[in-house]
């Protein structure tokens, strides 16, 4: 017997995040073995202690920063977009199914003009690969790659050689980019 459709959009139920993430998802890994609480430490002279409205906790904001990196999320708009449906990235930023997502804007306010002039990022993302090194979740001698063909550029007689940009700045850039794109799209002054 063929079974009826049923629409159960509007059904509301008692569940948690915590029971929604399958206990071996990577986040879950990443949150057993790193400790993200010497972040509040380290970017404490950038905010201010007795005046203005609480921030986002920068902790989650850099939660949010690390997710688009793990996951390859080239865009602040579209890391946004990613977090309000994926509930494993809800649940690694300590976020309920119903809780505001932090605007896309917000973190390029951060990015921009909190950290402005500083090594805030790099820091904190020398400081993960430290505690991943101590928890062997990298040991930077092994590259993994897929099994994608690629037609090779090999000619020994054209090439340049360029410093490869450290990854962390790298991300950083293509962010800026999409951003700056953004703007131009939508007609928005910087």
């Amino acid at each position: 017997m063929m079974g009826l459709y049923q629409n159960h959009r509007q059904q509301q139920d008692l569940v948690s995040v915590e029971e929604l993430v399958p206990k071996d998802h990577f986040l879950r890994f990443v949150e057993e073995s790193i400790d993200f609480s010497f972040i509040d430490q380290k970017i404490q002279p950038y905010y201010c202690s007795n005046n203005g409205r609480p921030s986002i906790p920068p902790i989650q904001l850099f939660k949010m920063m690390f997710i688009g990196y793990f996951y390859g999320i080239r865009s602040e708009r579209q890391l946004e977009k990613e977090i309000k449906m994926n509930i494993a990235y809800r649940w690694f930023l300590g976020l309920s199914l119903t809780d505001k997502v932090p605007d896309h804007s917000t973190i390029s306010f951060n990015r921009h003009t909190r950290f402005t002039n500083t090594a805030i990022f790099e820091e904190i993302f020398d400081e993960i690969v430290l505690q991943a090194k101590e928890h062997r979740m990298v040991d930077g001698r092994i590259l993994m790659t897929d099994s994608t063909h690629v037609k090779a550029n090999a000619n020994k007689n054209k090439f340049i050689r360029q410093a490869k940009s450290p990854k962390v700045r790298a991300y950083m850039d293509e962010l800026e980019a999409a951003v700056q794109e953004d703007r131009i799209q939508h007609g928005k002054k910087r």
